[in-house]
């Protein structure tokens, strides 16, 4: 079926490469911002990320308000309330997250705070709840995989109730990331490989799901593409300075796509799968996307089919009959996880994680069946056909 139109937003500014950190003190400055907060994790500090970034602000007029490290893996509506009293304290005017996809989050709910004042975020959540722009806001990612640093969601967890709360408005958008590739240096094996494969799976749940248009097509091709041909050379080498550049491009534009295009089961069953074993959601998605993309190829085979030429280059695309294009698209991608398996130990199935019961697959079925990506998945999906794409990849 045709849509009648699509939408396509990202007023994200992407300053990308070498020196891009040193940007930082006069993009502020465009924005009237001279005294801005970082919010990271213990993590990122103890790995001494921060030193380029305050070296940047040494011959400016602008000047590091105050640092807040104590951002956790879950992070919650508690450190959420405790950096928006720091950067109170410290008469801050905008801010900079330096981290993963838990410190993004944390600073898009503190600038929310920070902007409407008072302490209570709950009136904030669910979608387009936010009256009017927030505080100078920049992103700097350590991992190439959540996207976060140009979508317009934050999610955090109110450890009172047990439950996440998510946010989603376009003012929760960054003023700008900034992709610089010191920031990923020191990302260790498995989550280099765990985060890039959280990338793809964004990029490629873009591109085969239900609402993709032709400009999240254009974003999600070129950033699968950009993982296959780098992924590996950066495993080789950790140090490899441009291929940490590539795949953390690649992340921001597959960020790009699956905020104007959406996902699907995948994403679905990663979240579901999430809650109940508490596993990293890369880790989730590594293990579900070969299964899905099996489970919808008779929808959506011919695009499955497109996936083969970005994933393995013309020559393989040229050489594989029009026919066979999807399953070999799905096989390629089961090879990279068997040799991401191998050099990293990243888990291929639900038994190599070592954290999931069969005792927990119904649940994980029931929570997926009702999660808000199964919508744009091109094949609906029963309890039933659920429980059987977890049965593969048990």
């Amino acid at each position: 079926m045709a849509k009648p139109y699509y939408e396509f937003f990202c007023p994200v500014k992407v300053i990308a490469g070498n020196a891009a950190l040193e940007h930082i003190p006069f993009e502020l400055a465009t924005l009237g911002a001279k005294r801005p907060m970082i919010i990271t994790d213990k993590g990122v500090r103890g790995n001494k990320l921060l030193a380029p970034i305050e070296a940047a602000f040494e011959s400016t007029d602008a000047v590091i308000g105050c640092i807040f490290d104590d951002v956790p893996p879950d992070s919650s509506l508690d450190t959420v309330r405790r950096a928006a009293a720091l950067y109170r304290e410290n008469q801050c005017d905008a801010i900079i997250a330096v981290g993963g996809g838990s410190v993004i989050d944390t600073s898009k709910a503190t600038n929310i705070l920070v902007s409407e004042g008072g302490d209570d975020l709950l009136q904030y959540s669910g979608a387009h709840n936010l009256p009017k722009p927030l505080k100078p806001f920049f992103v700097i990612p350590t991992t190439s995989g959540t996207g976060s640093e140009v979508t317009m969601v934050a999610v955090v967890s109110d450890t009172a109730k047990n439950v996440k709360m998510a946010f989603a408005s376009y003012y929760l958008m960054p003023h700008a990331a900034i992709l610089d590739p010191r920031m990923t240096l020191t990302l260790p094996p498995h989550l280099t490989a765990m985060t890039a494969m959280d990338a793809l799976t964004h990029a490629i749940e873009a591109y085969t799901c239900m609402a993709a248009n032709p400009i999240s097509d254009a974003y999600a091709t070129a950033a699968i593409k950009k993982i296959s041909t780098n992924l590996f050379n950066v495993l080789d080498n950790l140090n490899d300075s441009q291929g940490r550049l590539e795949l953390a491009q690649a992340s921001t534009m597959a960020g790009i796509a699956f905020s104007n295009s959406m996902v699907g089961l995948v994403h679905s069953l990663g979240h579901a799968l999430g809650a109940v074993a508490h596993l990293p959601h890369g880790l989730c998605m590594n293990l579900f996307l070969p299964y899905v993309l099996e489970y919808n190829k008779e929808v959506n085979g011919d695009k499955i089919a497109d996936l083969l030429l970005p994933l393995t280059g013309a020559d393989i695309y040229a050489q594989t009959p029009a026919h066979l294009r999807a399953d070999k698209a799905i096989t390629t991608i089961q090879a990279m996880r068997d040799r991401l398996f191998s050099l990293t130990k990243l888990p291929r199935t639900l038994q190599e994680t070592g954290k999931v019961t069969e005792a927990q697959l119904d649940e994980v079925a029931e929570k997926a069946l009702n999660d808000g990506s199964i919508i744009y998945n091109p094949k609906e999906a029963s309890f039933e056909d659920l429980r059987s794409i977890l049965q593969k990849a048990w």
